[in-house]
């Protein structure tokens, strides 16, 4: 068994061509799409990049292995107490050692581990090739290690290699050698002149005035990637760094796929292509940013080729990335664990069966503090911290008639933020319940002063604020966290 990992970071599955995009972002990808399995409603449960890896690699939800966010004490996986034998059973029944279980030789490309100084990522790994950029590397870096790595072992049998590029993560820093794509392309936008105008307003980390985070400061050496937006113009430069290092992460996977064929061993290759998390464009006023518990940053795509499966189908049921886990164990016929948090879709990779969830609890606790319900067409969120956005404490989104949720219709639809409300307390009782801690990690970050990309950045940004014609939102924040003052 051969098996190939892409891990694309921030590739949000509504500006991929197979996902229905108007711009060609995604060719290579969109061609696998074709021969396999595409997943429309995947999710990861814990938002954004070490998180999601954390409950992807671990199989576990971030409520019971700790990771939640990216920094004090909730950045680290819990250690496993008194559980833990001679070697720890979560590292032992992690992605990676799923196919060494299953007799295949297992190696990771990947910067991952040391940007985050999350090194149980590497269990299980025979092989780890850092390029030694901490996840500010572009593709050009990653691409010769892989080709070399295939023509090295490509044609030997039982392998997993998993292979890593940041290129669609912001700051967006595809070379300028691979040009301008979408320089002489319209930009198809919800975003009008009126919806830029609300957001110009805006307050808060990573909006159109700061996608920096907190503040617009050009780097001149990266220049597809803005630092704030002034105007339409500015706005389609913003998609167009975004979209372009979607294509240029495509093409070098394009190229990955040619070396298959070469060596001649391309239809005996699982192929799995996904992602961390997605981006937010616009939705909820945040820029070139993951930085909410809703549809653009949760929503990942994830598409399978598996010899002997299903082609061209198209899922639509209900996933957490952490379900890969059990399905794989059941493809690969090795055990499952018991800790393990995921539900297999097996029969949905090899028959085109419907094996999905009824509903998903879906969080972030890095830049802010939400936990959300996705359930029908509805996505319900609940937020204890709004990383200085001033986000209602409820707000439920339609997202069948309102993709880019633009409108709260929490007073609107009670029963509906009733039932929400319900599925995420019942799903931290389920989670609490088996959680070898009592404490659950959300409050450990509020504990600590909220999420870590907010500690240290009020008093400053206050300051920005009143000095940019926001001294309206300035007075609500300091009234919200520091109404001593």
């Amino acid at each position: 068994m051969r098996t190939l990992f892409i891990d694309i970071d921030t590739l949000r599955p509504d500006h991929m061509g197979c996902y229905g995009y108007d711009r060609n972002t995604t060719p290579n990808i969109d061609q696998i799409s074709k021969e396999g399995i595409r997943f429309n409603n995947y999710y990861c449960s814990d938002a954004p990049c070490l998180p999601s890896r954390a409950s992807l690699i671990s199989g576990m939800f971030g409520i019971r292995n700790g990771a939640v966010g990216h920094g004090g004490t909730a950045a680290d996986r819990r250690l496993s107490a008194k559980d833990r034998d001679f070697q720890d059973y979560i590292d032992q029944g992690c992605l990676h050692n799923i196919f060494r279980k299953a007799g295949c030789y297992t190696a990771s490309i990947s910067t991952f581990p040391e940007r985050h100084s999350s090194w149980w990522f590497n269990a299980g790994l025979n092989e780890t090739h850092n390029v030694g950029g901490c996840g500010g590397e572009s593709g050009e870096k990653v691409l010769p290690v892989a080709l070399d790595w295939l023509d090295n072992k490509g044609q030997d049998d039982n392998w997993y290699l998993h292979v890593h590029l940041w290129d669609p993560h912001t700051p967006y820093r595809a070379p300028e050698s691979f040009g301008d794509p979408f320089e002489n392309e319209p930009l198809t936008t919800w975003i009008d002149q009126e919806v830029f105008d609300e957001h110009l307003k805006h307050v808060g980390p990573h909006c159109i005035n700061e996608i920096n985070m907190y503040n617009s400061n050009p780097n001149p050496n990266l220049p597809r990637h803005l630092a704030k937006g002034e105007n339409l113009e500015d706005l389609k430069k913003i998609m167009d760094g975004y979209d372009t290092g979607i294509r240029y992460a495509d093409y070098l996977v394009g190229q990955i796929f040619d070396r298959l064929k070469q060596l001649g061993i391309y239809d005996d290759v699982a192929i799995i292509i996904s992602s961390d998390h997605g981006e937010n464009m616009g939705e909820l006023g945040l820029y070139a940013e993951h930085a909410t518990a809703d549809q653009p940053t949760c929503n990942i795509p994830f598409i399978m080729k598996w010899p002997g499966a299903v082609e061209g189908h198209v899922d639509n049921e209900f996933h957490y990335s952490l379900d890969l886990l059990p399905t794989l164990s059941d493809l690969l016929k090795v055990d499952k664990k018991s800790h393990w948090d995921g539900l297999s879709y097996s029969e949905t990779v090899m028959e085109g069966a419907d094996q999905g969830r009824d509903s998903l609890v879906i969080s972030q606790m890095a830049h802010v503090c939400q936990r959300s319900a996705r359930f029908d067409d509805w996505l319900y969120i609940r937020t204890y911290h709004d990383g200085f956005h001033l986000f209602d404490d409820e707000m439920l989104f339609n997202l069948k008639d309102d993709k880019y949720e633009q409108n709260n219709l929490c007073e609107k639809h009670q029963d509906l933020c009733a039932k929400g409300a319900k599925i995420i307390l019942d799903w931290q009782d389920e989670q609490m319940k088996k959680s070898s801690s009592n404490i659950d990690p959300l409050w450990t970050v509020m504990k600590e002063g909220g999420p870590s990309h907010t500690l240290g950045h009020l008093d400053n940004y206050l300051i920005r604020l009143e000095n940019t014609g926001r001294s309206e939102g300035a007075k609500k924040l300091r009234e919200k966290y520091k109404p001593e003052a």
